[in-house]
């Protein structure tokens, strides 16, 4: 007697599509971007959520290559790149209307902040009038000129960078201005392998120059709408609030983790399911975002960084994070949770 098969459904058929094209993406960048696939996938995580990536991250590690590397692999899509200085006004982001004499009349000139994939270079060097202007882009794809409102470019990304060794004359972002940001992390220096392969490829040119699109907007837009599809079985969901509310209870926060921390957990928790070619989420995928989407969302008091600096921010931030899973233990399968999508 052979086995029945379980028939498929269009919404089967959607999600493998979504992860056909997922894996496609990640494949071209890491063509250029070598040894960093979870960075990587952290980023597109990001973009096929609709949020914003902040890198705290050393000069040279590939975070300009990577954000080209995303345009260039969506057909059509562009690329811009703000190098922040303290004299740099918003303006110069969003574009300014000027007055053109012969039709008599004042015309829009759009700024860098128009374009797919924004690289904003050491944003904490701007002025926070500057960082202000960003605020409206992230959080509502627009920006307001001169009382006039104007859609930015769909997809939208923006990837800021912020330099962990020099903060003299910085201007760190405001609590307000972290939180637009899906998530927080690193791409680091590449393994030694990695930074031969680098030597190697571009004795004659950059790797980025034969780069080719893998995907459409249209596409982009499937990926995004499959993680609204993707399965969180209940007891996850209420784990993850569990979780963010752990962050504003601990005896080391100041302020803990507002609702938008619960949400981009949630979110960014499908979207790394997909990346990983699942319909549905698993507690590590919500364990391995808990650090990149939680951590610049809480306020440390001064007895916890002190002790960082004493043992090291990982051993410190690991150890915050071991105190909230005791508080907000995993569910288990035998809570009651299947995990995976009931069929």
């Amino acid at each position: 007697m052979e086995p029945t098969q379980v028939a498929r459904t269009p919404e089967d058929e959607f999600l493998e599509r979504a992860g056909e094209i997922s894996e496609r993406f990640l494949g071209n960048i890491e063509s250029v971007v070598h040894g960093k696939r979870e960075e990587i996938k952290l980023v597109l995580a990001a973009l096929m959520c609709g949020g914003h990536v902040l890198f705290e991250d050393v000069p040279g590690t590939a975070k300009t290559v990577l954000a080209r590397a995303i345009a260039g692999s969506i057909d059509d899509a562009t690329t811009t790149r703000i190098q922040c200085t303290p004299d740099l006004q918003p303006t110069d982001v969003t574009g300014l209307s000027v007055f053109n004499q012969k039709d008599r009349d004042f015309e829009f000139h759009p700024g860098p902040i128009f374009a797919n994939v924004v690289l904003v270079d050491e944003i904490n060097r701007a002025m926070p009038k500057t960082q202000s202007a960003l605020l409206e882009a992230m959080a509502e794809q627009q920006v307001t000129v001169d009382g006039h409102t104007r859609e930015l470019d769909d997809p939208f990304l923006l990837l800021a960078t912020e330099n962990p060794i020099e903060y003299e004359g910085t201007f760190p972002l405001p609590e307000a201005q972290l939180d637009r940001f899906l998530l927080k992390t690193q791409l680091g220096y590449p393994g030694a392998e990695d930074e031969v392969q680098i030597l190697v490829e571009q004795r004659y040119g950059h790797p980025l120059g034969s780069l080719r699109p893998v995907l459409d907007v249209d596409e982009v837009r499937v990926l995004r709408r499959a993680v609204q599809q993707i399965y969180v079985d209940p007891l996850l969901q209420r784990w993850i609030v569990d979780l963010v509310r752990a962050t504003r209870e601990h005896e080391s926060i100041a302020i803990g983790a507002s609702v938008r921390g619960s949400l981009a957990l949630e979110r960014a928790s499908r979207a790394w399911a997909l990346l990983d070619g699942r319909d549905f989420v698993l507690p590590d995928d919500v364990e391995r975002l808990f650090q990149p989407v939680l951590i610049h969302r809480v306020t440390f008091r001064p007895s916890f960084l002190a002790e960082a600096r004493t043992i090291g921010w990982t051993a410190a931030i690991d150890a915050f994070q071991r105190a909230c899973l005791a508080v907000a233990p995993r569910p288990r399968p035998e809570d009651g949770a299947s995990f995976a999508r009931a069929t």
